[in-house]
């Protein structure tokens, strides 16, 4: 029997594992550092193999499969956590198959989904252990809403010194079953705006005795549009997301202070940091104009959360094995996400990919968005899912 061929049988034997577990994680989801359930249950599963197991704090969880012979080591990753939801028994069109069981919680982003199909995929590569070369370091990533774990387990992981490292997200936004490993940005990186702009109180039958800083807020967005529109390099994409405007309690005081909040999502590190120096340069001039000053936080000043990009080389090994062992047409396209992804932190150490897998199948359900209460996906998925991690892995592990 060739490789793909037994990785298939495999993947056959183990779906309803998969689907099994995906329901066991889906029905007690737990939110960031909260994941004690869902940390004992992947530590029982590695056990059960054999497997040495780190457990890491909070609650993430390093796996190792050593073959014994030498090879590459690769990095396979799945994030555990779940958000502060309340689902609904039904989705788009109808019930679910399985539903949380933990009042205003559910896995309304598809982690669930990831932890299921890792620990497949960790199943068959045991089995598949004496024909492999080299390691496997199975990760298993709490708090990836807030990244309140990645930067633990990454220096945890360090010391393994992986050659690649390897993701998969589910996704709304593609059709379902297909997968998308494309090279290049995949998923947007972030900057913070928060600006506080201070003025001068006073009582509004005169406001020329006061230094109203709602027009100063005001007139930064409306300044900020035309800078970007003159100063963003043509061709980039930067996405200004402003959601929060603060000020004043009654009609008839101007207060001290007005606060603008929101994020910018890029594609370009540079194109990031560019955006956020525009942003702090047009409050500080806007402010001025108004008799204000402009108060940029330090998370704005420091902070840029980075676009998650896969690496050209690992893309194009990925695209050839997945079109051998997946049906023909469900290796596909797909645009980038505008969403963030801790697994950029990954990707900015190691060489490796974030690969999308489809959902989306609004006829039967499937496709409302993320983070959405009526998010839910077709668990045929999850073998595909499984296959292609492990495919992926045993063509990088066996690298000369």
């Amino acid at each position: 029997m060739n490789l793909n061929a037994e990785i298939l049988k495999l993947a056959d034997e183990y779906e309803q594992y998969i689907i099994d577990c995906r329901r066991k994680v889906h029905t007690f989801a737990e939110i960031a550092t909260k994941e004690v359930k869902t940390h004992a249950f992947i530590v029982e599963e590695a056990k059960k193999l054999g497997l040495e197991v780190e457990e890491v704090p909070t609650t993430n969880v390093l796996v190792k499969l050593d073959t014994g012979r030498p090879g590459k080591t690769v990095a396979l990753r799945a994030d555990i956590d779940a958000l502060p939801i309340a689902e609904p028994e039904d989705n788009l069109v109808g019930p679910r198959v399985c539903r949380s069981e933990q009042p205003n919680t559910c896995h309304a982003c598809g982690h669930d989904a990831h932890t299921a199909m890792l620990l497949g995929a960790m199943q068959v590569l045991t089995r598949l252990k004496d024909q492999l070369s080299g390691t496997v370091i199975f990760c298993f990533e709490e708090g990836e809403e807030p990244n309140s774990g990645v930067m633990a387990l990454l220096a945890a992981l360090e010391k393994y010194k992986p050659d690649y490292t390897w993701g998969i997200h589910i996704y709304a936004g593609l059709e379902e079953n297909k997968i998308s490993v494309e090279a290049g940005p995949r998923m947007a990186g972030s900057t913070t705006v928060d600006v506080t702009f201070h003025g001068k109180s006073g009582h509004a039958s005169r406001p020329d005795l006061a230094a109203n800083p709602i027009f100063a807020a005001a007139n930064f967005l409306n300044n900020l549009c035309v800078a970007f529109s003159n100063q963003i390099t043509a061709g980039e994409t930067v996405t200004m997301g402003i959601a929060m405007s603060n000020s004043g309690k009654v009609s008839n005081l101007i207060e001290e202070t007005a606060n603008i909040q929101g994020t910018f999502r890029v594609f370009n590190l540079e194109e990031g940091i560019k955006a956020r120096e525009i942003a702090i340069n047009v409050a500080e001039h806007t402010a001025a104009m108004y008799k204000c000053t402009a108060e940029c936080s330090e998370k704005m000043k420091t902070f840029v959360f980075g676009p998650t990009v896969n690496n050209a080389e690992r893309s194009a090994i990925a695209t050839r094995v997945l079109n051998e062992v997946l049906p023909e047409g469900t290796v596909v396209e797909c645009e980038p996400w505008y969403a963030g992804e801790s697994f950029h932190y990954y990707l900015d150490k190691w060489p490796g990919v974030l690969a999308f897998l489809g959902i989306k199948n609004e006829a039967e359900g499937y496709g409302a968005p993320h983070h959405n209460d009526r998010f839910d996906f077709n668990e045929k998925i999850l073998k595909t899912g499984a296959i292609s991690t492990v495919r992926v892995a045993v063509e990088w592990m066996c690298e000369q």
